[in-house]
């Protein structure tokens, strides 16, 4: 199943085949750490062109462009989903070799736990606002 960001970089490329190729791993941090540490590798690191984005849909469509490619830019796309035990991280390079993909993976879950360091987690602010709620005075 595609999502928004699949489903907007299938119709920029016009090949929805080419979208199977995807590179993906479960982040442990929030949704919002994920995707701030995401826009900061594409914009600062990378230092790619961002073509969209949505915080709220939680995808980031840009222009990659790798030393391989000389000058040709493949349009690219991180999508992320939270399933409450973690953030799956979609990446998508649909005109590259999945090698790329992969690279981009490895690198944001770097960069994850270089600027967040151990994620706290998932359901610990639950666990104890219900205990304290529940427990005896």
């Amino acid at each position: 199943m595609l999502g928004v960001a699949g489903a907007l970089l299938a119709s920029t490329c016009g090949q929805v085949g080419s979208l199977e190729a995807k590179s993906s791993f479960d982040s442990p941090y929030t949704l919002t750490q994920t995707y701030n540490a995401a826009l900061r590798l594409v914009r600062v690191d990378l230092g790619l062109t961002v073509t969209e984005r949505d915080p709220s849909a939680a995808y980031i469509l840009f222009d990659y462009k790798s030393t391989e490619s000389g000058r040709r830019l493949a349009p690219g796309a991180i999508e992320m989903l939270d399933s409450g035990r973690a953030v799956k991280v979609v990446i998508q390079l649909a005109q590259m070799p999945r090698y790329h993909e992969q690279v981009m993976s490895d690198a944001l879950a770097k960069k994850l736990r270089e600027e967040y360091g151990d994620p706290a987690p998932r359901g610990t602010h639950h666990e104890v606002a219900d205990a304290g709620v529940d427990a005896a005075p």
